[in-house]
């Protein structure tokens, strides 16, 4: 897999070298993550607007205010944990962080493109218990990355509730 090549060959040394070398793939994987995954969610598709909802769901312009520090939070914290990572553990972490962006981007499509809470709530779940690792992984090399990514691992634990709620409403 390249991205978890290219994740996983960031360098280890804090000079602005090493930092680029961290900062900006894993930037870029979570840039391109958002963006892929943004292009198949429509809250105003008529079949997402057929779906009963619970009354706790938030307003869908509180998914973007949510989402845009949330991604900067990843890219955050997994620049620095690429960074201060053992050469040994940058490529599990690397792999790790590629899998969850990669399940980050698939919820859009398997929910809204596909028309199936049901697949949505899989990956949501998968997402969670990804972004839950990550946070578990991260406190091995440090507890900072770790806790800015503590939100991400909960926002995507509350998206597999109303997901599911969603799904259980919607049968």
């Amino acid at each position: 897999m390249r991205l978890t090549r290219v994740l996983s060959s960031s360098a280890s040394d804090r000079s602005k070298a090493g930092a680029l070398r961290s900062y900006g793939p894993v930037g870029a994987a979570v840039v391109a993550a958002a963006a892929l995954g943004s292009l198949a969610i429509d809250p105003r598709d008529s079949w997402y607007r057929s779906l009963e909802k619970p009354p706790w769901q938030p307003p869908p312009a509180a998914f973007g205010a949510v989402w845009t520090p949330l991604y900067i939070s990843i890219a955050a914290a997994g620049g620095r944990t690429m960074q201060r990572a053992p050469a040994g553990e940058r490529p599990r972490w690397g792999s790790a962080l590629a899998v969850n962006l990669a399940l980050n981007a698939a919820f859009g499509w398997s929910f809204f493109k596909a028309r199936t809470p049901y697949a949505g709530l899989a990956v949501t779940a998968a997402t969670a218990l990804s972004s839950w690792d990550l946070v578990r992984r991260s406190a091995r090399i440090d507890r900072g990355a770790a806790a800015a990514l503590v939100p991400y691992a909960t926002w995507c634990t509350f998206a597999t509730a109303l997901n599911a709620e969603i799904a259980r409403r919607n049968t």
